[in-house]
């Protein structure tokens, strides 16, 4: 779908949903660090208040030694700062035809932060995992209605998954507190996964002995053709490259005006499979590609930056798209393939330009 084409049939639901959560302006991916009022921000319920002086963080569930930690014992921890970019698993759902109806996003469902937070490893280790013990449930104070289900936000890691060295309690964003929309006062961090795993609001930690079924696990975030196929879980982050809109935007269509001459084409690329190791660059609509030079990674968890030198000096109407390579040797589709819930959708970007005729001087 181009920037042309109409969306038919926006429901007041979704433009609820998109009044209370905002994507990331495509202009902010000139920062290495995303400015934390311009990163990305999905709440499924509402945000909860919380004391911090009376919270606390329980872990228990298959465990030898239960814990309850307050903020200042996990503050008093192991201090840990790593840049991650997130990205909201259902990020181009807008696009899809038919649209699977939940957050409208198009393509800024994105945000890179450094998370300051400590390690969640040795505090498992320190409650002892009983030898039974087969996934963790990380459980929030966000508490709603989905699928008829009352429920509060919860989503489980295996433990080979749980323990990865990077997955972190995270207690600060950009150097300051969360902010209550981020998860204050704690949150749970697992860089190179969709941002339905970091779970916010922490409230409690569960070892169990048998895969999780709560709703966010067992019923959402599936890649399937029906609501009725059990399909295969979300996990971590597709392969995929976002470009910065260049010129001027007309206000309404958000179409790009350029001047005609060179132009430098800029932007971010990542993926939760290893590091992106290529980026391709197309003016006419996916036709034909060439490279873009990469910049060096921000960290081995978020995005590393892109520059394309082209030659607009012709006037006319352009389709600008970029596509990522990963590690892993996954690319970036120009296409997506349709699923229920709208989610995974990495297809490239497509940005429609007009390259204005000289003026006379």
């Amino acid at each position: 779908m181009s920037m042309g084409e109409t969306m038919q049939g926006i429901t007041l639901e979704e433009l609820q949903l998109a009044a209370r959560n905002h994507g990331m302006p495509l202009e902010a991916l000139r920062y290495d660090i995303t400015p934390v009022g311009m990163h990305y921000l999905l709440i499924h319920f509402d945000v909860p208040f919380v004391d911090p002086d009376t919270w606390t963080l329980s872990i228990g569930g298959r465990v030898r030694t239960p814990l309850t930690l307050s903020l200042d014992d996990v503050r008093a921890r192991e201090r840990v700062r790593l840049p991650v970019t997130l990205e909201c698993a259902g990020n181009g759902r807008a696009r899809l035809s038919p649209r699977p109806i939940s957050q409208p996003w198009l393509n800024e469902a994105v945000g890179t932060a450094e998370w300051t937070g400590t390690p969640l490893a040795p505090v498992l280790e320190e409650a002892g995992l009983e030898q039974d013990a087969l996934e963790v449930v990380f459980t929030g104070r966000d508490r709603g209605i989905q699928g008829d289900i009352e429920q509060n936000y919860e989503r489980s890691l295996r433990l080979e998954d749980a323990r990865r060295p990077e997955v972190l309690l995270a207690y600060e964003i950009n150097g300051q507190p969360l902010p209550p929309q981020h998860g204050f006062p704690l949150r749970l961090v697992v860089p190179g996964w969709y941002g339905m795993t970091h779970v916010k609001w922490l409230d409690r930690i569960t070892a169990i002995a048998r895969p999780f079924e709560g709703f966010q696990q067992a019923d959402a975030y599936r890649v399937r053709q029906t609501r009725e196929e059990p399909g295969e879980p979300v996990t971590r982050i597709r392969p995929r490259s976002l470009l910065i809109p260049p010129g001027i935007p007309e206000f309404l269509s958000r179409r790009r005006i350029v001047s005609p001459g060179p132009c430098v084409i800029e932007g971010r690329a990542w993926s939760g499979w290893g590091l992106v190791e290529r980026v391709e660059v197309s003016v006419d609509g996916g036709r034909t590609w060439a490279d873009a030079t990469l910049d060096p990674p921000v960290s081995p968890y978020a995005w590393r930056g892109w520059r394309f030198e082209w030659d607009a000096s012709v006037a006319g109407e352009y389709e600008l798209c970029s596509r990522a390579t990963d590690a892993a040797g996954s690319v970036q589709p120009l296409d997506q393939r349709w699923n229920a819930e709208g989610v995974t959708n990495n297809m490239a970007q497509r940005v429609d330009v007009t390259v204005a005729p000289s003026r006379p001087s």
